[in-house]
């Protein structure tokens, strides 16, 4: 009879302990080839690039000034088209504006945005206790996406809501289907 040496178990897969192992967990890995040399640190990547905005010649940073000169009207101008409800709710970290170009959300560093014609519905919650204010878009996909913003007080909770309210009054149509 014939027994085997070593361990029977075969090597464990999966994200726990290869966090690759779900598509877009990491960024994909660089194509890199020979003559790229090898990969730098990111610090001297970054000092590397700033000697070279440092180098480039003043007429260069002009040009540049002039484009963001002109292209910040523009986006004011957009801003000004509409004169229509707007609701704006933010606290340190969570931040929802729904106004004429639809909903926008953002936590920490994340940010969304959802046209009118991308909802399927607005949904309001508050909080039996404590002060959080839940927005909830949902989509024709059945995907539904929740932020949660602290309330300054509870007293705020009304008066969002009258807030978001005439914002959907005024652009959601629910038969945009």
């Amino acid at each position: 009879m014939e027994q085997r040496i070593g361990s029977s178990s075969q090597p464990l897969e999966g994200a726990g302990f290869d966090p690759a192992f779900i598509p877009g967990l990491t960024s994909p890995a660089s194509e890199r080839t020979k003559e790229d040399g090898p990969e730098k640190e990111p610090e001297v990547a970054a000092a590397e690039e700033a000697e070279e905005a440092v180098s480039e010649p003043e007429d260069t940073a002009k040009d540049t000034a002039k484009d963001t000169a002109e292209a910040a009207p523009s986006a004011q101008e957009e801003d000004t088209e509409a004169d229509g409800p707007v609701f704006e709710a933010s606290d340190r970290r969570a931040r929802l504006v729904a106004d004429h170009r639809g909903v926008r959300m953002s936590l920490d560093d994340q940010e969304c945005e959802f046209r009118w014609d991308e909802i399927g519905a607005v949904e309001t919650e508050t909080a039996r206790f404590g002060k959080r204010y839940t927005v909830t878009v949902h989509t024709p996909d059945r995907r539904w996406y929740p932020i949660e913003i602290e309330a300054p007080a509870r007293s705020h909770f009304k008066e969002w809501d009258e807030q978001l309210d005439a914002v959907l009054d005024a652009y959601f149509e629910e038969d945009a289907e």
